[in-house]
């Protein structure tokens, strides 16, 4: 199993949670909470925050991850040791939570939404609405009223209904099936963003299999809900890179502080950047996002997005192609355009150049090189 070096798994506990401090992420967190003990007369609201290293049980086995999943393999999941990983999602705190509330006995409330906010990790895509530590928020409402007054389909609907209104306020909204191993009668939540639906989370009614192993009674019931912070966010207030949430621009970070319509500050320009590699066979837009950031540190701020533009198979390449960049049988070569704007100032061509050799000697597995620099551009994208 490939597990993260203490390099690589400092530097994601060090990346802030903006849920935790004044922020946009913040007040959006408050609005849906606040939303939902309005509807909800007498439910006690609890915020949920733990470690971001948890174990696998927590992350997967006791939500009903089957063993095969493909989200638990490394390429996509970031482990810390044989037995645990950062969260790949704040579900990952529900399960202790349910423990805990369970570890009440008598003394627990008969109707708790747990709140649990937070940052998770992934290996993803590099592009304007991706990110491999974004924020979610996991919602579970646990009743106990007796298997009369279980919580229903109807219950759920008006749940994703008030959480678009607080979130998005006169947004259309659907609701469409979809499965989740901790959810029956599951849904995914889209919003109307000009003439395309967009997904802002997922939800269901709470499983009762993940409710009893926790040792709550098999008279509760239960709602759940994880929603995608960032994206929210990102639609309430009109912004369009993902990185600007982060941004050190005080022109942009005083406009992070709250929900109000962000007013757009001068882009600096983009300079976009081709290399072609030689990689295995098992490299895609997520794995190709990771090892761009895990390659550039603190500089993969600079990255705007990484895109496979073709991927050739050995045997169809041209001699002088192999010979270029010593790809070997069972390889491909990929070209790959990087896009390179740094959301506070401009790159110099230099700072270009350096970056792009860094993402060359990180990506080429061929025996010879450069191969690097096809097609150099200044410009806005």
């Amino acid at each position: 199993m490939s597990v993260l070096s203490p390099v690589a798994l400092a530097r994601d506990l060090a990346i802030p949670d903006l849920t935790a401090v004044p922020s946009a992420l913040a007040a959006m967190v408050h609005a849906i909470t606040v939303a939902l003990r309005d509807a909800w007369s007498g439910v006690h609201v609890r915020t949920v925050r733990n470690h971001p290293i948890v174990s696998m049980d927590d992350n997967y086995d006791r939500l009903g991850f089957p063993h095969d999943a493909v989200t638990r393999d490394a390429r996509y999941s970031r482990y810390v040791s044989e037995t645990c990983l950062l969260r790949t999602h704040t579900s990952a705190m529900v399960p202790p939570a349910l423990r805990s509330l369970a570890a009440e006995g008598d003394s627990r409330p008969d109707d708790v939404l747990l709140a649990c906010p937070g940052l998770v990790y992934r290996r993803d895509a590099i592009d304007r609405l991706h990110t491999g530590t974004p924020h979610q928020l996991d919602l579970w409402r646990i009743a106990d009223r007796g298997s009369a007054q279980a919580m229903s389909v109807d219950d759920l609907e008006a749940m994703i209904a008030t959480i678009v209104a607080a979130a998005l306020p006169g947004v259309e909204r659907r609701s469409v099936p979809a499965e989740h191993p901790y959810t029956t009668a599951g849904r995914q939540i889209d919003v109307r963003v000009g003439d395309e639906w967009v997904e802002v989370g997922e939800c269901g009614l709470a499983a009762g299999s993940v409710l009893t192993a926790a040792g709550l009674p098999p008279t509760a019931s239960g709602l759940a809900m994880g929603l995608g912070l960032d994206r929210l966010v990102m639609l309430r207030k009109g912004i369009a890179d993902i990185r600007l949430l982060r941004s050190t621009d005080l022109r942009v970070a005083s406009q992070l502080r709250d929900l109000e319509p962000y007013r757009p500050v001068s882009n600096h320009p983009a300079i976009r950047r081709d290399v072609s590699v030689a990689v295995g066979d098992d490299v895609d837009d997520e794995s190709l996002g990771d090892v761009v950031r895990e390659a550039l540190g603190s500089d993969s701020d600079c990255v705007e997005s990484v895109a496979i533009l073709t991927s050739t198979p050995y045997d169809v390449l041209p001699a002088v192609a192999v010979g270029r960049l010593g790809i070997r049988p069972g390889q491909r070569n990929l070209l790959v355009r990087v896009v390179l704007r740094h959301v506070d100032r401009t790159l110099t061509d230099a700072e270009a150049n350096a970056l792009r050799d860094r993402i060359f000697d990180a990506l080429h597995r061929g025996t010879s090189g450069p191969g690097g620099d096809v097609h150099d551009e200044v410009g806005h994208a």
